[in-house]
């Protein structure tokens, strides 16, 4: 019997149940309180429990009738996800989110175009890697994301489009206990040889025996950004940072930002949403990617970039530019 109970009765239970009465669930359900009786009869009968005890003037919820409450709003609830997510898949939403961050990109920025997501797409579930460097590009051609964001690195892959989000602070540190904070003047590239460079690295094949703005031929080198960050402070070497992670660090005199005499030292990192250009992200992934422009009130992309491919209301893409060292 309980095969035949359908969502047109737990809809008829649940609306008695919120509203007090069969007659004013009838007037919700645009229905005649008789119809009203008559299926939560129907359903009781179905279950064999009695949901409502009928012996005063207004029905009132037996326990056993609170104890299925729950389980019919929860049943109800689902139902209307399923739907809501049918209608989305049928209009070409994605089923599912993944995207690709570098891990430069400034959390606070890419954490408030994520709340906004889940607002506007409360039913498309999101998933976010965080890499380095050529571990966010392979994902993408290899079609494993909807798309990704990158810094300045590798940015001649034909097959990808970029659009331009922003241009993350960037800056050489060090511990104030480490030699190179007690320089005075620009640090010629001479000094910096002689001590130890953290580098950040990734798993990636594509950037295998390619180096990005490594300045000492003594390295040690971190796939992860946090232990980056820890072994700067503890004065385990010297290397460069974005700006967002090691602002209460300067602030506070843990870490000292440092002057290299190199003229070519980075000051920013250029920033983009990167995906195969035979397959563009979907309605999420276009808004999300819509949303981090907004967030960052990001400027004209560089006047390095070349477009090769401008969707609506987007920043020129970035194209070539050339390649440095790895930091």
């Amino acid at each position: 019997m309980l095969d035949g109970m359908s969502l047109d009765q737990l809809r008829t239970f649940i609306a008695a149940a919120d509203s007090g009465s069969f007659s004013a669930a009838g007037r919700q359900l645009s229905r005649a309180q008789s119809v009203v009786s008559q299926t939560l009869a129907n359903l009781e009968g179905q279950i064999g429990v009695r949901l409502f005890d009928r012996s005063g003037r207004y029905p009132v919820l037996t326990a056993e009738g609170k104890a299925l409450l729950a389980d019919a709003r929860a049943i109800a609830g689902d139902i209307d996800l399923f739907k809501a997510r049918a209608r989305g898949l049928a209009g070409g939403l994605e089923p599912e989110l993944t995207v690709f961050v570098n891990a430069l990109f400034p959390t606070g920025v890419l954490t408030g175009a994520v709340a906004a997501f889940r607002e506007e797409f409360p039913n498309t579930p999101l998933r976010i890697a965080v890499e380095g460097m050529g571990a966010v590009i392979e994902p993408v051609l290899q079609r494993q994301c909807s798309f990704g964001i990158r810094g300045p690195l590798l940015l001649d892959q034909a097959e990808l489009t970029a659009e331009y989000l922003l241009g993350a602070r960037y800056l050489m540190v060090a511990s104030p206990d480490h030699p190179l904070a007690k320089h005075r003047g620009p640090i010629p590239a001479s000094v910096l040889a002689q001590h130890i460079q953290l580098v950040l690295t990734d798993r990636s094949s594509l950037t295998q025996g390619k180096d990005l703005r490594v300045m000492s031929p003594k390295t040690w080198r971190l796939s992860d950004l946090g232990a980056k960050h820890a072994f700067l402070r503890a004065a385990l070497g010297w290397g460069g940072m974005p700006h967002h992670l090691v602002e209460d660090d300067l602030a506070n005199g843990t870490l000292v930002p440092l002057a290299l005499a190199e003229s070519d030292a980075p000051t920013s990192i250029s920033m983009s949403a990167i995906y195969r250009t035979d397959t563009p992200p979907g309605p999420a992934g276009r808004w999300l990617i819509d949303r981090l422009k907004q967030s960052t009130d990001a400027p004209s992309a560089p006047e390095h970039a070349s477009p090769r491919k401008k969707e609506p209301n987007a920043r020129p893409p970035v194209k070539k530019a050339r390649q440095r060292r790895r930091s």
